[in-house]
Formats: C-alpha cells, structure tokens, sequence
C-alpha cells in the first residue's frame, strides 16, 4: 500500500532549515554588527586624541613585531568610558564644582554656544537624573485624530511657561509618539485622564515602533510559563 503520508521534498526541507537558522543568526549577527560599528564609531573619535606610540597598532607592533597587523577596537571605548568617570569624580569635588561653574560662567557668554550647551545640558540632565522617572511609563494616546490610537512614551509632567498657560486646568502629561521606524517622533501635551497607561515597557515600545508593529511584547504570563519549564 502507498504511504498515504506525503514526504517533503527536498528543497522545502531545505528552505525550512534555512528559515530557521536565519532566525537564529540574523538577530545574533546584527547585534554584532551594530555592536562592533558603534565601537569602531567612538574609536574614530577617541583614537586620533592618543599619543602615536600608544596607539593599539604601535603597542601590537612592539609587543609582536611588526608583521602582526590585527585590527583592535574597543580602546578608544575604553578611554572614554574611564575619562568620563574621572570628570565626574572630579566635578563631584569642590574643586571641579567651582571649575564648573566659572566654565559654565563663560559659556553664557556666548549667544550661539550659550544655547546649544544650556539645551544638550537640559536634556542629559532630564535622562540621567535619578530623580526624574522619564520615559519609564508608556501609553495609548489618540493620534493623530480621534478614534486613531497610538504607542507613546510619558516624558515629564509639564514644567514653566508651558505648564503655565496650557489651558483647561487638568493634569496634562508631556508624551513621546515615536514614527516607524522611530527616525522621529512627535511632542505631545495631553490631559491626563485622555491617555491609557499602558504595564509595557519603554523598550518594548520601542521594538514594537521599529518592527512597524511585528514585534509584541510577551504577556507577563507566557513568560512565566517559560520560566517555570
């Protein structure tokens, strides 16, 4: 008797493995990819500042000879990162905070710079302020009409000028909508109760904007189900 069980062919056994590995790999090879571009990016920065003789080619060149030619990245990463903690475990200081405030003294004193710096400042501040709880909530918010709903992420409540002269007296959030694939985005002033707070993520918001919706976050869950297996 023929096997009533119809057998795959070749080539869509084939494509099957493919597919399948290329979920695997593409995720782990574009990581590495952006990883190793970022850091190759500050490296391009940071390198050309250090001294020839302690570059990472010349130090593999004396250490090696000269016929060991490696690419080596991640140095300048690395200079960064321990010439940013010196500088704020300086400016921590007395010192540094009078060093500080006289540098920021002269830079008031300059239109164009005046405004670039007291922005870039306002905004790092806003970030990485222990007390501010930015970008830590998200929410459905009606966009860009009625009826249309879209992912936002709660910045700040409104502060100044804008807090004072936004009309209707309501508690009013300032929320973020990112446009896919998140190269912009859209400030928006909303009363409170007009917003729904959502349990997802900033970051889950944010691969849900990019993928154009095809990526969702799991519910609480069935991530508990997977753990507990």
């Amino acid at each position: 008797m023929a096997d009533p069980t119809p057998r795959r062919s070749m080539f869509a056994g084939f494509r099957a493995s493919f597919l399948t590995g290329l979920v695997v790999v593409l995720p782990v090879g574009l990581t590495i990819y952006v990883v190793w571009g970022v850091i190759g990016y500050i490296d391009g920065w940071i390198l050309p500042l250090i001294p020839s003789y302690y570059q990472p080619e010349a130090i593999l060149h004396r250490s090696f000879g000269p016929e060991v030619d490696f690419p080596v990245r991640g140095v300048g990463v690395l200079v960064f990162l321990v010439f940013t903690a010196l500088v704020g475990w300086l400016a921590r200081g007395l010192i540094g905070r009078t060093v500080m405030r006289r540098a920021e003294t002269v830079v008031d004193r300059v239109p164009l710079v005046r405004s670039v710096y007291s922005g870039l400042k306002q905004i790092t501040e806003t970030f990485f302020a222990k007390s501010e709880k930015s970008f830590e909530r998200t929410c459905l918010v009606e966009f860009p009409r009625a009826g249309y709903w879209a992912v936002g992420m709660v910045a700040t409540t409104p502060k100044g000028e804008i807090a004072a002269k936004l009309p209707g007296g309501s508690p009013m959030v300032a929320v973020f909508v990112g446009l896919t694939p998140m190269t912009s985005g859209m400030l928006l002033f909303v009363p409170e109760k007009d917003v729904i707070f959502l349990d997802m993520k900033a970051d889950e918001a944010v691969k849900m904007i990019v993928s154009a919706g095809l990526v969702y976050p799991q519910p609480k869950e069935t991530l508990a189900a997977i753990a507990a297996r």
